[in-house]
């Protein structure tokens, strides 16, 4: 069944982003693909890079689908986490949560 255009839908992360929850979160965002995406990372506490990885391949998976990919809420832990890799992610946040 073909999506409306400009439906939108949401993926809370969970708190603990680690390699165990990595495959969980590539199977989510796989389910979701073809619509645009709010991701709340609200409530993240711990992430890692394997999950980082999973997110930003998602984020370029959705350019190329030419659908909206954006983090609508960031933790503090979150955002620091991607600070201290190296990975900006200004450019997929929501204008409320810049």
């Amino acid at each position: 069944m073909a999506s409306k255009k400009g439906e939108q839908k949401s993926l809370r992360l969970s708190a603990v982003l680690d390699l165990n929850e990595a495959s969980n979160l590539r199977e989510n965002l796989m389910s979701l693909r073809g619509s645009g995406l709010a991701i709340d990372a609200s409530g993240v506490e711990r992430v890692g890079a394997q999950c980082v990885q999973i997110l930003m391949a998602g984020a370029s998976a959705w350019e190329a689908d030419k659908k909206p990919f954006s983090f609508v809420k960031v933790s503090d832990a979150f955002t620091k986490t991607l600070q201290l890799i190296g990975v900006n992610i200004d450019h997929l946040l929501a204008k409320e949560s810049r």
